[in-house]
């Protein structure tokens, strides 16, 4: 993929505490792929790559507010997300205690994406950006190419990648800027997301690839 700042956005999914902080919720899941990845060092060197070569930023958000939880149904994963209080907030219109809680930006990554630039597009609710205006935000800012990273692989990062894709943009994913959930009994979610985004994705790079070409 051709990668230039007039076209191209870097997206980053979910960069909160719940999934990169060793306090947050699910880091008994994820937290070994996160520190085998070197996913947050990633984010961050990504984050300022692309503040400094004049990239347009994205963040797609994960955040449940009280009446999330009325859900009469969901899949194995978002029923565990409820049941932790993962990403939960006390209201759309309230950012009462938001600060450090687990829907929070990790702090070393708080910098970049409060810079008054970087677009927070409104949340995802299960995985993927149909729910939320990502597609808009993008079209509107003339972007036809996405650098894809963030959390968790196989879940919202892939969901986000099959939506982009079908929407009619470019994706390249940026493989040690995610990780995913390690379960002994359904798997390991970061190889089966490299699998399948080896298959649709424009290219699969490291952060260190894709700094080089961020020109």
């Amino acid at each position: 993929m051709d990668v230039n700042s007039k076209d191209t956005a870097v997206v980053v999914i979910d960069p909160q505490n719940d999934f990169l902080s060793p306090k947050g919720v699910t880091w008994g899941l994820v937290g070994k792929s996160v520190e085998a990845n070197g996913t947050v060092e990633h984010i961050e060197a990504l984050l300022k790559s692309a503040q400094s070569k004049g990239y347009d930023v994205f963040i797609s958000p994960h955040y449940y507010y009280p009446t999330d939880h009325g859900w009469k149904f969901g899949g194995t994963v978002e029923k565990m997300m409820h049941e932790i209080n993962m990403f939960d907030r006390k209201g759309a219109l309230t950012t009462e205690g938001f600060e450090g809680s687990g829907a929070d930006w990790l702090d070393s990554l708080k910098p970049y994406i409060n810079d008054g630039k970087t677009v927070v597009v409104s949340p995802h609710k299960v995985y993927g950006p149909e729910t939320n205006d990502l597609a808009l935000q993008l079209r509107k800012r003339g972007k036809s190419k996405v650098i894809l990273a963030g959390m968790s692989a196989n879940l919202c990062v892939e969901a986000h990648m099959r939506q982009l894709l079908e929407d009619g943009f470019e994706v390249t994913v940026v493989a040690d800027a995610t990780a995913a959930a390690q379960h002994p009994e359904l798997g390991d979610g970061y190889q089966a997301a490299m699998t399948n985004f080896r298959f649709m994705a424009e290219s699969v790079v490291t952060t260190d690839e894709v700094v080089s070409k961020m020109t």
